[in-house]
């Protein structure tokens, strides 16, 4: 690639300016484009083994206009957006935000400290480090992971399934059913655990085999972080827990394990399913996993400054069953059932009684409206899998909670009373646990508790192995999955699902898919203050951001038919 060239595609790929920035007047759907075509290059590049053109592109991209105002959109758009580093700052205004594009420089970067918080983990006992950069960092790491993804999912195992677009749980466990339900199959599994996987990872196998930018890669790595007002300097191994980059730079530490034993063992039914550090091996003996495979597991895993937790890593008869990823896998007489385990269960039940006894003086609507996403989400994780025995037994376990949280509150009210007032009839069920709620608009509406019982089984299809986001060839591939996902989440909502399809799942103003990340926002094309409705003929779905600048610069949206665009108005 030549000077000239260089430069002109960095014209292209809108590189970085050092002019003042409207945050709302930026254009989107350029930058997207612009992203996604270089990405798709890194892509082309890694596939044919050209690492140097590979390497020029990373750098165009980190360096563009378009990657640093994609990097700082994710930042101020996800979960930890309000929450502040060391230095106690947040982009929170479309002003901060385009000054922070100027700032994403490598020339002079120096990270600040991590801000280390600790958060329960799922025993409830123990504490797990959370380590949290300042807006700056996160930024730089955003802008650094378009160009390092791309690569990552072009060397990742097959069968890996965590932390990577368009792959989940559902996933992993549809792999497991796939190597284990016939009788021809593997019947010896080894479950793996790796102990505290981030925080052992080797920082001198990580600077000698991550693809990208070694001295940004080796600041972040030896950041240091402050605990308790104390600032420890020392950061000799692990990724910091609560860092962008950090699960893929753990996922490329752990990959090429699948293809290492594929290799070695191509007869012994030998088959590696992994979710982030949680992982199982088949094989057709006891003996086979014992004396080879946990060996070289081992010894992989040392070149990597990791080891495997001895309390969670054992062989098991498929006979026997075992637990992975909160469902039990068991062959019983031959058939192989996957079911959620019963410490989910058991976990699951803990968490609902606590928040209905803790609930104080809430309303019946208002304990609903708490209860009722935890119940929704913890069944639709269940419903790929044989639940509908489990799901009726929690969803008696949660009524009986609920009829003793209703006469403690009434001690002197007889169980009539208590049923008239709380529990109504909808639809073809009897004995609802309703109550009252007022909507953004003030109005009281009636809410009643989500029925996990009614959710429905239904078997997932996973996700082809060699699937790749960033490669336009699993393009068309992906759209369909996505539009089969979305159609099922949002089932029973009939007009959410009828404008994302009207759309073809496109928000009308940057044209990118609107999935369950990137959420959405209901707009009304006339708005409702100058007399619009709200029927569909006047809503469209667009990105969060997307909404703030179209209101910010008094855009007008088309209805996407025959096809989506914006114009000034």
């Amino acid at each position: 690639m030549t000077v000239n060239s260089t430069a002109q595609a960095e014209m292209r790929a809108g590189a970085a300016s050092h002019e003042t920035v409207d945050w709302h007047a930026i254009d989107w759907q350029k930058v997207h484009r612009n992203v996604r075509r270089l990405q798709a290059r890194i892509v082309k590049a890694v596939q044919a083994g050209k690492w140097g053109k590979a390497k020029a592109l990373q750098r165009l991209l980190t360096h563009s206009f378009s990657g640093k105002a994609l990097a700082i959109r994710r930042v101020t758009e996800n979960q930890g957006k309000r929450t502040p580093g060391v230095d106690g700052e947040t982009w929170n205004t479309p002003t901060k935000k385009a000054a922070a594009i100027g700032t994403l420089r490598r020339r002079g970067y120096r990270p600040q400290p991590l801000r280390r918080t600790y958060i329960p983990k799922s025993d409830g006992k123990r504490k797990r480090p959370l380590s949290i950069p300042v807006m700056k960092d996160r930024a730089m790491q955003a802008l650094h992971l378009l160009a390092l993804d791309p690569i990552a999912e072009c060397l990742a195992d097959p069968n890996s399934y965590a932390f990577r677009r368009g792959r989940c749980q559902a996933d992993a466990i549809e792999q497991c059913f796939n190597i284990l339900s016939n009788k021809n199959r593997a019947e010896w599994i080894y479950e793996g655990d790796i102990a505290t996987c981030f925080d052992r990872i080797s920082h001198d196998w990580l600077l000698k085999n991550i693809p990208m930018d070694k001295t940004i890669l080796r600041q972040w790595l030896k950041a240091g972080f402050i605990d308790k007002n104390v600032f420890y300097y020392a950061t000799h191994e692990g990724v910091p827990q609560g860092g962008i980059i950090s699960p893929v730079l753990a996922n490329l530490a752990l990959d090429g394990l699948e293809t290492d034993l594929h290799q070695r063992y191509p007869k012994a039914k030998v088959n590696l399913v992994r979710f982030a550090d949680d992982f199982l091996i088949t094989g057709n003996s006891k003996e086979l996993l014992e004396k080879e495979i946990a060996p070289r597991v081992e010894e992989f895993l040392k070149e990597r400054g990791l080891k495997l937790s001895p309390e969670k890593t054992r062989i098991t008869h498929i006979a026997d069953g075992f637990d992975f990823l909160g469902q039990n896998i068991r062959k019983y007489k031959g058939k192989l059932l996957i079911k959620p385990s019963r410490q989910n269960v058991k976990a699951f039940l803990h968490k609902v009684r606590k928040v209905i006894k803790t609930s104080g003086m809430m309303s019946a609507g208002q304990l609903i409206a708490q209860l009722n996403p935890i119940l929704r989400g913890w069944a639709n994780y269940h419903q790929h899998i044989v639940s509908k025995q489990t799901f009726g037994k929690v969803g008696s376990a949660i009524f009986k909670a609920l009829w003793q949280w209703a006469k403690r509150r009434h001690r002197n009210k007889s169980g009539r009373w208590i049923k008239k007032k709380y529990f109504q009839s909808v639809g073809q069920r009897n004995w609802v646990f309703c109550g009252e709620i007022k909507d953004q608009e003030g109005k009281t509406r009636q809410i009643h508790l989500f029925h996990i019982p009614n959710v429905p089984i239904r078997r997932h299809t996973k996700i082809k192995g060699a699937a790749n986001p960033y490669d336009p060839a699993w393009e068309v591939y992906l759209e369909e999955r996505l539009g089969l996902k979305m159609a099922a989440g949002l089932k029973g909502r009939r007009q959410l699902l009828f404008l994302w399809q009207e759309q073809n799942g496109l928000c009308p103003v940057c044209n990118q898919k609107i999935t369950k990340v990137t959420g959405w926002h209901n707009h009304h094309i006339v708005w409702r203050v100058t007399g619009g409705s709200d029927k569909t003929e006047n809503r469209v779905l667009l990105h969060p951001n997307c909404h703030r600048q179209v209101h910010s610069h008094k855009l007008e949206v088309v209805k996407p038919c025959p096809s989506p665009g914006i114009r000034k108005a």
